[in-house]
């Protein structure tokens, strides 16, 4: 590797927008753009302008962006003729757009240039370079994308290697090697990149995709090879399997690999970034995606706790906080003292010098989890159950009685009623509320029962609701664990219930939701009264 840095390419807002469930609006591409850039990635591909309108309308609000890092690029094909190079729809739409940069593909696989647009190896290595050549005689910085390299590589390398060369000649600034089909493997795509490196003198990029599960490996081998350009998108969203992560790759190229990119990336922001993208596409993030999902860096088995404990680096490859994440302790069945002290800890409960409770609390954990509850995914109902055990906390609030209507019919109509009586420091409180189902109309019921009493509830939304069936095998008496993640704008926690009927176990959850809340809120009163 002979290059000072590596270059940053993210083409989310294109290729990563071909990906199924994948739907932005021009303002959410503006958006992603802004923080692509803050992050400091290098050049943003923004679509396709001869394509759609709404790729046409993004660049000419993209050019009113106030960008400090990035290069906004147009992407487009080489010319459909080539006695029309100058007069091609396409091509002239990249120019309209007005980026400074624009990237073109071009064929480099034999078999496509001559079944997918009938040229002739003359043909299409001459549609190459007039078109790279007429972009550059516009004034624009191209980058060279050589579509089906690998396959054509493969296929029939002397065709591959003229057409990146006709591209060099055209005055590309980069030849991007792409892994169109995503099925290369990283020995191959090591020795192609090594030989292109040395045929061409002009950068060597690399655009991988993940059908064969191998994208960033293959972008990483492209690096070790003499790539100095690296394509991909956030969170490796794009067609079929995806594109490249460089969520994953850039912390690869700068902790593992040593690089440097070309603006300097604060890989603190890391998960913040994946986090946003996720949010502004309405995806979930994928909870073990390396480096910045939530359980990238959580631990579980109690040999495992009790080892990072005592030295993080025996089970974590790298510092959490260096990509913005952070280490968690689960609590669950595999769970020893150690898990309990640390999760104590993070509550501000010290455990250190009382084993005998730690003991107690492992072993009602586990019982629990035996009956079919899971504290991995909702500790605050842990939260509450060790504060329980510590004499901190006791509900702010008894059933009394509860009664559920539903009814529905064949024409789709459907109604359901929740009739509660609650107890609160002696105070019996009757009350019914509607739903758009039996769980809707138990929190309805329950926060017009609360209110009165505890108003900061009204800020607590539900924001997700989860059934799981835990022994199948009984049919209808089988039971259900339900999980809920509540929010209050500022905080969210997660609550479970178990039960045979799913009512309860529903109950059981909210009510720890609201417990939970007016917990928070009574120690926050508490600390401000001292």
């Amino acid at each position: 590797m002979k290059f000072d840095f590596v270059e940053l390419f993210d083409t989310t807002l294109r290729d990563g927008t071909q990906g199924e469930g994948v739907n932005l609006s021009i303002n959410d591409k503006l958006s992603i753009a802004q923080k692509l850039d803050e992050f400091g990635i290098d050049i943003i591909e923004g679509g396709w302008p001869g394509s759609n309108p709404r790729d046409e309308e993004f660049f000419k609000s993209a050019s009113k962006l106030h960008l400090r890092n990035a290069r906004i690029c147009a992407f487009g094909s080489t010319a459909r003729a080539l006695n029309k190079i100058s007069e091609d729809l396409n091509l002239n739409a990249l120019l309209k757009a007005e980026t400074p940069c624009v990237s073109i593909f071009g064929k480099t696989w034999k078999f496509h240039a001559e079944k997918g647009l009938g040229l002739s190896a003359s043909e299409n290595e001459e549609l190459i370079y007039k078109s790279v050549l007429f972009l550059k005689e516009h004034g624009r910085e191209v980058v060279f994308d050589a579509e089906h390299f690998f396959d054509g590589y493969k296929d029939e390398k002397e065709f591959a290697l003229k057409m990146i060369l006709a591209a060099q000649r055209g005055g590309a600034d980069v030849i991007t090697l792409c892994d169109t089909n995503g099925g290369s493997l990283p020995n191959e795509v090591y020795n192609a990149v090594s030989e292109v490196a040395r045929l061409i003198s002009i950068p060597v990029g690399i655009h991988t995709h993940n059908d064969g599960e191998l994208a960033a490996a293959n972008s990483l081998m492209a690096v070790e090879a003499g790539a100095s350009h690296v394509q991909g998108t956030i969170n490796g969203v794009g067609e079929r399997c995806g594109n490249a992560n460089l969520i994953g790759i850039i912390p690869n190229l700068l902790l593992k690999m040593n690089l440097k990119t070309k603006n300097e990336i604060d890989l603190k922001e890391l998960t913040k970034l994946s986090n946003y993208v996720s949010e502004v596409m309405n995806m979930a993030p994928n909870q073990r995606a390396a480096y910045v999902g939530n359980s990238a860096f959580a631990h579980k088995g109690g040999i495992h706790v009790s080892a990072v404990l005592k030295e993080s680096r025996m089970y974590e490859h790298i510092d959490p906080g260096a990509v913005g994440n952070k280490q968690r302790v689960l609590v669950s069945d595999l769970a020893g003292q150690s898990n309990v002290k640390y999760k104590a800890k993070e509550f501000g409960v010290d455990l250190s010098d009382n084993n005998d409770l730690s003991k107690k609390i492992v072993k009602h954990i586990k019982s629990l989890e035996y009956e079919g509850y899971q504290f991995d995914g909702a500790e605050a109902s842990f939260e509450l159950m060790l504060r329980a055990e510590t004499k901190e906390f006791s509900p702010f609030f008894k059933l009394i009685d509860s009664k559920v209507h539903v009814a529905f019919d064949s024409a789709k109509h459907s109604s359901a009623e929740a009739v509660l009586k609650i107890e609160v420091d002696g105070e019996i409180e009757h009350t019914a509320a509607n739903g758009d189902g039996p769980v809707n109309a138990f929190d309805n019921a329950l926060r017009k029962a609360l209110l009165r009493f505890y108003p900061e509830i009204s800020s607590i939304k539900l924001l997700d609701y989860k059934v799981r069936v835990l022994n199948e095998k009984s049919g209808t008496a089988a039971k259900v664990r339900v999980l809920i993640q509540s929010g209050d704008g500022i905080e969210t926690w997660s609550t479970v219930g178990v039960s045979e009927n799913i009512l309860e176990a529903s109950w059981q959850a909210l009510c720890d939701s609201i417990n939970y809340k007016l917990f928070k809120s009574e120690k926050e009163k508490n600390v401000f009264a001292n």
